[in-house]
């Protein structure tokens, strides 16, 4: 009989969380930016049906990235959840600590498990109050640690390049046009293979975009925005590129036709 291997406690931890971070990563990143009436939500998703960021409550909303099939079970969970409870007791019961906080023994039961894979995803569940002071975004890791983020927040993708650029155009109180457009150019603030950085124009088609706005007059604050709000919003973003023409690659000049019958003079040899 064969004796099993021995993986100490912290090295099987330690492979878990990496294989929870590699998926994550492969993902396209999503930004959470808090605004001056409530929260905005953008991400790379050039799918229509599937997908990122949706609404949980009447004033909370979910984002996340991974495996779709991971996050989608936890966003059905949320909202069956918010619905008990708010069908139960009240509908002011419903807030997003107490869903992220059952996020966290979810994602940490099943993490800490050795009997399955931990799940690939990172998630946010944002509330909005009365007021902007009110606001609130809770960032929930793979492990089922919570950060309470303030102004902005980023997962998934290049997170750090992201954060990066938002860390230098953030704007705390700032309109949704501004929110909006700091937002999409974060998102195409990538990493280069020099080692710098680019930036790029993303199209609005690939665009998934959601607020929580406090100025709808509705009990429901959450709200997508469809391409043509976004082109209205994003405005002009430069023109496009095109390819260079010949001559503007620096390409010499075809030789003038002969002129008349007499063929061209042949140079020596």
């Amino acid at each position: 009989m064969s004796m099993p291997f021995y993986v100490s406690p912290e090295q099987l931890m330690k492979d878990r969380a990496d294989f929870a971070r590699k998926g994550i990563g492969r993902g396209r990143s999503v930004v959470a930016v808090q605004y001056a009436d409530g929260v905005l939500f953008v991400s790379e998703n050039p799918s229509q049906a599937l997908h990122k960021v949706s609404e949980i409550y009447d004033r909370i909303a979910f984002a996340a990235v991974g495996r779709y099939n991971e996050f989608e079970n936890l966003r059905i969970a949320g909202v069956r959840l918010a619905d008990m409870r708010g069908y139960a007791y009240d509908r002011r019961d419903v807030t997003g600590r107490g869903l992220a906080n059952a996020y966290a023994q979810t994602l940490g039961t099943i993490f800490s498990s050795g009997g399955e894979k931990p799940y690939e995803v990172e998630i946010f569940v944002a509330e909005i109050g009365d007021a902007p002071a009110d606001d609130q975004i809770y960032r929930l890791t793979y492990d089922g640690q919570v950060a309470d983020e303030h102004g902005y927040a980023v997962m998934g993708g290049q997170a750090d390049t992201v954060g990066e650029y938002l860390r230098e155009h953030y704007t705390e109180g700032a309109s949704l046009d501004d929110a909006l457009t700091v937002a999409v150019a974060a998102l195409g603030h990538t990493s280069a293979d020099n080692g710098g950085s680019e930036d790029r124009v993303i199209p609005t088609e690939d665009l998934e975009v959601a607020v929580l706005d406090r100025t709808r007059t509705q009990p429901r604050k959450f709200a997508r925005l469809r391409p043509t709000r976004l082109d209205a919003l994003l405005g002009d973003r430069g023109p496009a590129t095109h390819a260079a023409q010949p001559e503007q690659l620096g390409e010499p000049a075809e030789a003038p036709a002969p002129v008349g019958d007499e063929p061209p003079i042949a140079p020596p040899g």
